[in-house]
């Protein structure tokens, strides 16, 4: 499979961080994450899901925390300064990101949202995130993607 060059790849090229690239084959029918971190061989810790919701105070953020995990909102919402916030629907996603279920990436939105990392990626030397197509991730340190989106790192995943 030839990488595709996506946004957030062309994005952290010009930012001058340091990625990899890996590809899996993705199947229509599952998109879990968990499958994902299968296929690349990686541990389910190390692979992050990105997940887009909307506060009633912040509006729209992002949050991206381990697949095997689940997010907390209300613990989001606390750490983002929301009384609460809820996950948007799956069709606002590509008109708001550009991204498609499956293949959305904290790196190279339409606009930069603000963005929450859970913090047991600080556990991890690599990280992988989508790279904004389906069946590619980026690996890349952890404190990379954190300067680069200029995110808030909080524990809320359960």
């Amino acid at each position: 499979m030839k990488t595709p060059k996506t946004n957030a790849i062309r994005l952290l090229d010009q930012a001058g961080i340091a990625y990899e690239i890996r590809t899996y084959p993705y199947d229509e029918s599952d998109l879990s994450g968990i499958k994902a971190a299968d296929s690349l061989g990686l541990p389910a810790e190390r692979v992050f899901k990105t997940i887009v919701m909307h506060g009633n105070r912040s509006g729209y953020l992002v949050g991206c925390l381990p697949v095997d995990r689940e997010i907390d909102l209300k613990a989001l919402a606390g750490l983002s300064g929301d009384k609460h916030i809820e996950m948007i629907s799956q069709k606002d996603l590509l008109p708001l990101t550009g991204y498609i279920r499956g293949g959305c990436s904290p790196i190279g939105m339409k606009k930069q949202l603000p963005s929450f990392i859970d913090e047991r990626a600080l556990l991890q030397e690599r990280i992988a995130v989508s790279a904004g197509k389906r069946g590619v991730q980026t690996l890349l340190a952890p404190a990379d993607l954190i300067r680069f989106l200029n995110a808030k790192v909080g524990d809320f995943a359960r």
